[in-house]
């Protein structure tokens, strides 16, 4: 790979990963810049194996990652060093407080005894643990030791930090609050997030880009704005000519789909170098239709990663 720009927080290209007979990843190619990043498809796309790639635990059978301009296959002792990570199970010793937790991970991290137990205290604090961080980890509620997760995660100040499934187990309430929490470290402590996630709302909730896997590959990438980029259209509401206004439309190019009382128009190839509105105001004219409304046509993630994982 070249020289990673100063945005560029990690990359792949042509990632391949087997675990025996089975191929968890294939020439996966992705990037991920600063920022909040999703990364999302269904259980069983590869998005934990791509996480344990990232953090040096797994190496690529072909293919290259870089995490922080670093390779983890190589280097994955310094890429952990800068990266904070908070897993997927929930399997935390139960008669260790959580204060004690967070404090020997910040040593694991290579920090002091003394910076180690202050930092675990002011983790558990920003996290809203603050009255909680003695008691034993057993007697949490899930919701708690999610919180204790992202704690040890971001204790020891990292650049960048990895969540696996972080609102797992939690009810809706809660799932609010940890969201509202992952976006707060990214905004206030300037610590680059990849949040790991089979559900589509999270990600559009407070994701700035998302990198969508199925089946073990790379689909797409890239900004949300981009991914819904590739999907734009307008909306448009006629009284009179709709008959005559589609046809003229698809002669030219585009593609028009019934929504109820309305008709979504969207670029086809042939109509691909050519101004949609344009388009929509020459059809008008042409078929002498009556126009009621037109607006920019709203893409849901939801409706892009079906899409691109047809």
């Amino acid at each position: 790979m070249a020289d990673a720009p100063a945005t560029e927080v990690a990359a792949g290209e042509g990632v391949l990963k087997r675990f025996g007979s089975t191929v968890a990843l294939s020439s996966a190619t992705f990037r991920i810049e600063s920022g909040v990043t999703g990364l999302l498809g269904p259980n069983g796309s590869g998005k934990t194996t791509l996480i344990g790639l990232l953090l040096g635990l797994h190496r690529a059978d072909a293919g290259r990652v870089s995490v922080l301009g670093l390779d983890p296959a190589r280097l994955g002792t310094a890429v952990r060093e800068r990266v904070g990570y908070a897993p997927e199970h929930h399997r935390l010793p139960p008669d260790v407080k959580a204060q004690d937790f967070v404090r020997h991970i910040c040593e694991i991290h290579g920090l002091p005894p003394r910076e180690a137990a202050a930092r675990a205290s002011d983790a558990l604090w920003q996290v809203g643990l603050g009255e909680e961080r003695f008691r034993p980890l057993g007697t949490l509620s899930t919701g708690q030791r999610q919180r204790v997760k992202m704690a040890q995660a971001v204790a020891h100040d990292p650049a960048l930090v990895l969540l696996d499934e972080p609102t797992d187990g939690l009810d809706p309430v809660q799932r609010d609050q940890m969201l509202a929490l992952i976006r707060r470290v990214a905004d206030e402590f300037e610590i680059d997030v990849v949040l790991s996630s089979h559900l589509l709302d999270e990600v559009e909730r407070i994701c700035d880009a998302a990198v969508i896997l199925s089946e073990g590959a790379v689909v797409a990438g890239g900004t949300l704005e981009e991914l819904r980029g590739d999907h734009d259209g307008l909306v448009v509401e006629l009284t009179v000519g709709a008959d005559a206004f589609v046809a003229w439309l698809r002669r030219a190019g585009c593609e028009v789909a019934p929504d109820g009382h309305r008709l979504v128009v969207t670029r086809g190839r042939a109509a691909a170098d050519h101004d949609l509105a344009d388009l929509v105001r020459d059809a008008t004219v042409a078929a002498e239709a009556q126009l009621r409304r037109l607006v920019p046509r709203t893409v849901s993630l939801e409706e892009v990663f079906l899409d691109v994982s047809a």
